[in-house]
C-alpha cells in the first residue's frame, strides 16, 4: 500500500503502466493513428512543430493529388514519420539528433557532440539517412536494418554502428569530461536553467530532460543539486511571467561543488492585489518520453508561482482516458500541495475531434462521460450534454485550444469552418446561445487571433462568455513545442479578492473579472469597474476608459468595442472616451512580437474579459455579428452531414434539435 499522499496506490499503478506502454511502443504510448499522435512522435526530434508540417503535406500531396489542404492535413496519421523529420530538417542537424548519411560512396556520421560525465553511459537517438537508390543494410547494436531507397530510419544506440561491413567512428556523438557539481540557491522555488557551450542542458537526478518552446532545458525547484561537467556553464533563473530572469556564468571546479545564488526580480505581483492567474487545461499524463507522477506537476506550479492549476484527464485516441485514477481519487479535494496562495485541482477534458475539446474547473466528482467520436464511434451526444453534465457537477466549463486556422476580425465563418475533424470548438457558438460554457481559452496554443476574432463576434451577439486561458501543457511531454513548455506559460486571471479557493476563484471565472496573458500585465477600468462588470447607462452618456500594461514584452495597446478598434498606443497607459448610442462592450488588448518571456510562435499577448455597456437595460447585440453566428450554425450543419459519423439519424437530429434551439435565441437579437 503507496502511503505517500501524492501518489496514491491506484495512481501510483496507473503511471507505472503508462511506463510499461512507454517502454513497449514509444512516446505515443500504442495510441491509435491520428494526425496529433504523428505530430508526438516527430516533434521529440523537432522542437518546433510547424518544421513537421510542410514536408508532410507534401508526402501526402503526392500520395493523395486533388484534396485540399485541410483534406491533407486531417490524414497526418498515415505519414512516415522517420522520413518526414529527415525531410523537414534537410542537411541540418538537430541537437537531439545526430544523422549518418548513407551515400553511394560510403557514411558519413553529422552530430552536435554530447559532452559525457564519467562513468554515464552513452545512448543516443541516431537518423539513418539513405541518399542511394538502393536499400542500405545497416547495423546497429547487433540489429539489422534496412533503409529503403532514398529513405530514412530513427533508431537507438548504445555502442556499435556497421554499415557494409564496416564499422562508424561514434567518437562525434559524444566527448567525456571530468564532473563537478552546483548547488542552486534562490530562497524559494524556482524553473532553473543550467546550460554548457554546446547547448546541452543539464539536470538534477530524476529530472525529466524538458525543453521549453524557445529551445531551453529547465527544471523547477530550490536548493539543489546538479551533476555537471568542469567547463563553462550558464545558469539561468526565474519564476512564470511575474518575475525577470537572473543569469550568471561559472565555470565549476572538477570534483567540488559550487555554490550558485540567483534571485529573480518581480515585475508585478497580482496576489497583492487581489488577482489569483490559473492555467486551466493542463494535462499530467498524454503520451510523451516520460510518463509523469503527481509530484511534478507539484514541482512546476511552485516553481512557476501558478496560483491555480488544473490538470485535466482525458483520452487519446482510444478508449483509455490518461489519469482517470487521480481523477476519480481527487474530484472535488484541493491536491496536496496547495497552500494559500496555490491551488491545484483535478478537471477533466471532454473531447470530441468534430465539435471541439471542452474543460471543467472546480468539479465535485468525476462525470462518467469523457468523450465521444474516437475509433469510428458515434459524435454523439453532442458537447451540451457534456457540458451539462460538467455543470452539475459544479463545473466551470469553456473550450480548449480552439481555433487552428488563421481567421481575421472580417472573415466569414467557413474561413474557419474549412476542414475535417480537427479539435476546433465549433458547438460553441450553440452553446454560448444556450448558456451552457463559461469561458473560451482565447490565450491557448492554436491561433490565438482567430480566437480572440471569434470570441468577440460571440460576446457583440449577445453571449456572455469569460475570457480564460488553457495551455494544454502535458507534463509527460519532454520535448515538444509549447506542449513540454511549463504549465502557466499562459494564465487567465481572475479577480478573488479575498482569499483563493476553489469556490472563490469559479465564482470570479463565472462572473467574468478576468484577463488572460501570455505574461503582460494588463488592467481595464470603464467609469472606475472592471471586467465582467455591467453599466447600464442612458443614450448619449460618457464613459472614461483606461487601459495599463506592464512587461517588457508589450509593444501595442488597443480598446475595442463591438464596432472595432476605439484606440490604439504604446505601452505603458491609454485612455479614451466613448459617448454611448447604443449598447456595447469594451475590452483591452495588449500585443508584441517575439519576445523571450512569450511562448507562443505569434508573441506575447493578452486580452481582457468586457466591461459591458448596457443602454436603457437593453444588452449588446449587434446585428452583423448576431447574423455571423446564424451563418456558423449553417456551416456547421453542413459540416455534420459531411464529417459527422451517427449510427441512427435520431443522433444526427440531436446535434440540429440544438442547433435550431441556438438559432431561435440569436433571431431573438435581431432587430424586430
Amino acid at each position: 500500500m503507496c502511503h505517500d499522499p501524492l501518489l496514491p496506490e491506484a495512481v501510483a499503478h496507473a503511471v507505472a503502466h503508462y511506463r510499461s506502454l512507454r517502454d513497449e511502443h514509444g512516446v505515443t504510448w500504442g495510441e491509435p493513428t491520428l494526425s496529433y499522435v504523428t505530430q508526438a512522435r516527430a516533434t521529440v526530434f523537432l522542437d518546433l512543430r510547424h518544421r513537421f508540417w510542410a514536408p508532410a503535406l507534401h508526402l501526402l500531396a503526392a500520395r493523395h493529388p486533388g484534396l485540399s489542404a485541410g483534406e491533407l492535413e486531417d490524414r497526418l496519421g498515415e505519414v512516415d514519420v522517420d522520413l518526414v523529420v529527415r525531410d523537414a530538417l534537410g542537411d541540418e542537424v538537430a541537437d537531439n539528433l545526430p544523422a549518418l548519411r548513407l551515400t553511394p560512396s560510403g557514411a558519413t556520421l553529422e552530430a552536435v557532440g554530447q559532452v559525457l560525465l564519467d562513468g554515464v553511459p552513452f545512448r543516443t537517438a541516431l537518423l539513418l539517412d539513405s541518399r542511394t537508390d538502393d536499400p542500405v543494410e545497416v547495423v546497429v547494436d547487433g540489429v539489422r536494418h534496412e533503409v529503403p531507397p532514398r529513405g530514412a530510419e530513427i533508431v537507438e544506440v548504445t555502442g556499435e554502428v556497421v554499415v557494409a561491413g564496416r564499422p562508424v567512428d561514434l567518437s562525434p556523438l559524444a566527448r567525456r569530461a571530468g564532473a563537478a557539481a552546483l548547488r542552486l540557491r534562490a530562497g524559494f522555488p524556482c524553473r532553473w536553467s543550467v546550460t554548457g557551450a554546446n547547448g546541452q542542458g543539464w539536470y538534477p537526478e530524476g529530472a525529466p530532460p524538458k525543453v521549453d518552446a524557445h529551445g531551453r532545458p529547465y527544471f523547477h525547484g530550490d536548493d539543489l543539486v546538479v551533476a555537471v561537467p568542469a567547463e563553462p556553464l550558464t545558469v539561468t533563473v526565474t519564476r512564470g511571467m511575474e518575475y525577470t530572469f537572473a543569469e550568471a556564468e561559472v565555470t565549476p571546479a572538477q570534483g567540488g561543488e559550487t555554490l550558485v545564488e540567483l534571485t529573480p526580480e518581480r515585475l508585478y505581483d497580482a496576489a497583492a492585489r487581489g488577482w489569483y492567474g490559473g492555467d486551466l487545461h493542463v494535462h499530467l499524463n498524454w503520451m510523451g518520453e516520460e510518463p509523469a507522477a503527481p509530484e511534478l506537476a507539484a514541482a512546476a506550479q511552485h516553481g512557476e508561482d501558478l496560483h491555480v492549476l488544473n490538470l485535466v484527464a482525458g483520452n487519446v485516441a482510444a478508449e483509455r482516458v490518461y489519469d482517470a485514477e487521480a481523477l476519480e481519487h481527487w474530484a472535488g479535494r484541493d491536491l496536496p500541495w496547495s497552500d494559500g496562495r496555490h491551488l491545484a485541482r483535478w478537471g477533466v477534458e471532454y473531447r470530441n475531434d468534430l465539435v471541439g475539446h471542452v474543460t471543467a474547473f472546480g468539479l465535485r466528482a468525476a462525470p462518467e462521460r469523457r468523450h465521444s467520436g474516437f475509433l469510428g464511434t458515434a459524435d454523439w451526444p453532442p458537447n451540451a450534454v457534456a457540458l451539462e453534465e460538467l455543470r452539475a457537477l459544479g463545473g466551470v466549463t469553456g473550450y480548449g485550444h480552439p481555433f487552428h486556422t488563421p481567421f481575421g476580425d472580417d472573415d466569414p465563418p467557413d474561413v474557419v469552418l474549412d476542414r475535417g475533424r480537427n479539435c476546433s470548438a465549433r458547438e460553441i457558438v450553440a452553446d454560448a446561445a444556450l448558456g451552457l460554457v463559461d469561458g473560451l481559452d482565447v490565450l491557448n496554443h492554436s491561433s490565438v487571433a482567430a480566437t480572440a476574432a471569434v470570441y468577440r463576434r460571440l460576446i457583440g451577439a449577445g453571449n456572455r462568455l469569460a475570457v480564460t486561458a488553457g495551455t494544454d501543457a502535458v507534463l509527460s511531454f519532454c520535448r515538444r513545442g509549447t506542449a513540454s513548455s511549463p504549465p502557466g506559460w499562459e494564465r487567465v486571471y481572475a479577480y478573488v479578492g479575498g482569499p483563493l479557493t476553489a469556490e472563490s476563484y469559479a465564482e470570479a471565472l463565472l462572473l467574468g473579472r478576468t484577463f488572460a496573458t501570455s505574461g503582460p500585465w494588463l488592467e481595464l477600468t470603464v467609469n472606475g469597474h472592471g471586467p465582467g462588470d455591467t453599466l447600464d447607462l442612458p443614450v448619449g452618456a460618457r464613459v472614461e476608459i483606461a487601459v495599463s500594461s506592464v512587461g517588457p514584452e508589450v509593444e501595442t495597446l488597443e480598446l475595442r468595442t463591438a464596432d472595432g478598434v476605439l484606440a490604439q498606443g504604446p505601452p505603458g497607459r491609454l485612455t479614451a472616451s466613448l459617448v454611448v448610442g447604443e449598447p456595447t462592450y469594451v475590452v483591452a488588448v495588449a500585443t508584441g512580437g517575439p519576445h523571450p518571456r512569450a511562448f507562443h510562435p505569434s508573441g506575447a499577448y493578452a486580452h481582457t474579459s468586457p466591461v459591458y455597456l448596457d443602454v436603457t437595460g437593453e444588452h449588446v447585440a449587434r446585428e452583423a455579428d448576431v447574423r455571423w453566428c446564424l451563418a456558423w450554425l449553417d456551416r456547421l450543419t453542413e459540416l455534420l452531414h459531411e464529417h459527422g459519423t451517427f449510427e441512427t439519424e435520431e443522433q444526427l437530429a440531436d446535434h440540429l434539435h440544438l442547433y435550431d434551439r441556438a438559432r431561435a435565441v440569436y433571431r431573438g437579437r435581431l432587430p424586430a
